[in-house]
């Protein structure tokens, strides 16, 4: 039989009703506080069925909630409601248990005292709940207050609410628990809890966070008699601040594709949330643009094999440094650092060993760092990606006492591996964005050649947005009889591909302009061709989309220009006196849809007058419309003075102001006098 510790109280404890059933549930024993509470005296009640006592009015039901629910049990506590004499309800504690009386039958003792007055003092367990380092509050089923831990009594001052007898706030408030009072009465209502819900409380000075619990309070037969409020202090959680640090990791790491801007990020995010100091040193090959490592002597600090990429202290000046970032790092070979490459697992020196005999006697300017900065513990992490090992992440502390532990070492870990993705995206990127600008740069002019026609400049800017460049390009082709083919076009997409078509495009141009076709011709034969090898290379890498161009010729006998266009803007002309208006020849179709529908426009272009192709990435926006954009180059062009090639240069530096969205081409040609 379960022991039972209702009759242990302490002097200010209340004196709990008692009364005695026998096995068919009347009353044969009733206390003076039993009278006091329920108000019958023993002469009333003594006879009558205990589930008379009930607050259910049905009779059926409070005899099954008796015998069917709980009836045969030796032992049962919890919130049960009575019926006070007069009808009202009274919520209690009740204990009850079963005795057998001497002629051997069944029968129960049943102890109840107030929940308004109830402390907990009448359990084993309530001087652990009151000590215990969480907030508990427990509201009975009108939402008073009617028992808080000790915990909960200190935030009094802050959440009155709290204090006993005192109402749950209508609204929210300054008053109000630590979550919402709307959520607290929709728990009592549903009877569904809310688990570890994070609650913040106090100002910016003082914020602190809790993990909060909302249980409903059920009597035996699963009635609700009131809400439990349990909320713990994860201010200083390692494990909240572990997952915070994650959670800044995915939006601070890999912002860009930059090899060195990630690994610099890397850095600043573990210092000081994580390490006193950090580094990151990456190898050869994810480092664009940098002379070869195995092109460097060895020297007394050992062999290059890694250059650095990230780099941070909480010292100002970084006096941990041995080399800054951009220069080669130099390892002795039985270094840790080695070892992390070699074998591609981490190296985890909780406390550092600097005593004789150790690897630092073969780096002694390490040594010397170490000794006089007071680094304590270490943690080296390879940065693994898609199969290569790109580098290592250094995390060191000093100021810090705390050593690092395994815990440190998985966070350290974790972190790297978001990096390594991140530097390895960065990587490819740069790789392929090298390999598309310096294809790009072989495919389009070296040199305009106008003779003694045109003055010629010409601008390219790739994007800094997109992936790789565009397929951007312009071009310029002596025709005979002097004349002059000027070319501007732009293919859709970026990256190799898209600078392999074009490079492909540019080819065939030339071909047909040697031909001697006329400009709406020439682009309906291009347009033709460029379908037609589409057709041929379906599922080819390097199978072109479609492309907008313009083919303009000019003949500088009869001071005339012939242009057509492939879905491209109209070019822009400049008179003399600084005169700008477009020439919009008849919308042809994009080069590669094999339509074919293009005419040309013919014009005269005098002496001193210029011409402006250029491609979308000039006047397009995404916040301007076209024709604010196309107005903004005119007034750009209205400035004709000088030569074209500081003309060119002012004319970019209006129209593009921040970072291109779109790769910028601008080819510039002016009539000369004729000869």
């Amino acid at each position: 039989m379960a022991r039972s510790n209702i009759w242990e109280h302490g002097t200010d404890a209340p004196v709990p009703a008692v009364a005695v059933l026998d096995d068919r549930g009347d009353v044969v024993g009733w206390s003076r506080a039993a009278g006091d509470l329920l108000g019958y005296p023993a002469a009333e009640i003594l006879g009558r069925p205990g589930t008379d006592l009930r607050m259910e009015r049905d009779r059926a039901t409070r005899i099954w909630t008796w015998s069917g629910g709980h009836g045969d049990d030796d032992y049962r506590i919890g919130m049960v409601d009575l019926r006070h004499r007069d009808g009202d309800q009274i919520v209690t504690h009740l204990e009850r248990i079963r005795i057998t009386t001497p002629g051997g039958a069944p029968a129960w003792v049943v102890a109840a005292i107030p929940a308004s007055v109830f402390t907990l003092g009448t359990s084993v367990l309530e001087p652990l709940l009151s000590a215990a380092p969480i907030v508990m509050v427990v509201w009975d089923i009108d939402l008073r207050s009617v028992w808080r831990n000790e915990q909960a009594q200190r935030l009094e001052g802050f959440f009155p609410c709290f204090e006993v007898g005192r109402p749950l706030p209508e609204a929210q408030g300054e008053a109000d628990p630590l979550v919402p009072p709307e959520l607290i009465r929709e728990v009592l209502a549903d009877g569904v809890p809310v688990l570890d819900r994070e609650s913040r409380w106090g100002g910016a000075d003082r914020e602190r966070t809790f993990s909060t619990f909302l249980f409903r309070v059920e009597a035996l037969d699963s009635r609700p008699l009131g809400v439990c409020l349990m909320a713990i202090d994860i201010t200083h959680s390692r494990a909240r601040e572990r997952l915070a640090l994650l959670r800044r990791a995915s939006v601070q790491i890999g912002t860009t594709l930059d090899v060195q801007r990630t690994a610099q990020e890397l850095t600043d995010l573990a210092v000081p949330a994580f390490a006193d100091y950090a580094t990151v040193d990456l190898t050869e090959a994810v480092m664009p643009g940098t002379e070869p490592l195995e092109r460097l002597e060895a020297n007394q600090n050992g062999i290059p094999v890694f250059r650095r990429a990230g780099l941070a202290s909480i010292h100002d000046g970084v006096p941990e440094a041995l080399w800054p970032l951009g220069q080669p790092v130099y390892v002795p070979p039985g270094s840790p650092f080695t070892k992390v490459l070699a074998s591609g697992r981490s190296y985890f020196e909780p406390e550092m060993d600097t005593s004789p005999g150790s690897w630092l006697d073969d780096d002694p300017h390490r040594a010397r760092v170490i000794a006089a900065m007071g680094m304590h513990t270490l943690i080296i992490v390879p940065l693994w990606a898609r199969g290569s090992l790109l580098g290592i992440a250094v995390f060191v502390r000093t100021d810090t006492k705390a050593q690092f532990t395994r815990d440190d070492l998985v966070l350290a870990e974790e972190l790297a591996a978001r990096a390594a993705l991140s530097l390895d995206n960065a990587r490819q990127y740069t790789r392929e964005h090298d390999a598309s600008l310096a294809l790009q740069r072989q495919l389009l002019p070296r040199r305009l050649c106008g003779g003694d026609v045109m003055e010629l400049a010409s601008r390219y800017l790739p994007s800094d947005v997109h992936q790789g460049v565009g397929g951007d390009w312009y071009d310029t082709i002596p025709l005979p009889g002097s004349r002059l083919a000027l070319v501007v076009g732009d293919v859709t997409g970026h990256g190799i591909n898209a600078a392999a078509s074009m490079g492909r495009l540019r080819t065939a141009m030339r071909t047909l302009a040697y031909l001697g076709l006329p400009p709406a011709e020439l682009l309906a034969r291009l347009d033709e061709l460029y379908a037609r090898q589409d057709e041929e290379e379906q599922g080819s890498a390097l199978s072109p989309i479609a492309a907008t161009c313009l083919y303009a010729v000019y003949d500088p006998a009869a001071r005339r220009c012939t242009l057509a266009s492939a879905g491209h803007l109209p070019p822009a002309i400049v008179d003399p006196g600084g005169g700008v208006s477009f020439v919009d020849p008849p919308a042809g179709t994009p080069i590669g849809l094999g339509l074919g529908v293009h005419e040309s426009v013919e014009f005269e272009l005098g002496e001193g007058s210029l011409m402006a192709l250029y491609t979308d990435g000039l006047v397009e926006r995404r916040d301007d419309d076209l024709d604010e954009g196309m107005r903004r180059l005119g007034a750009a062009l209205a400035r004709t003075e000088g030569p074209l090639d500081g003309l060119c240069t002012s004319v970019i530096d209006a129209m593009v102001t921040r970072t291109a969205e779109d790769d910028v081409t601008l080819l510039l040609a002016r009539t000369l006098a004729s000869s």
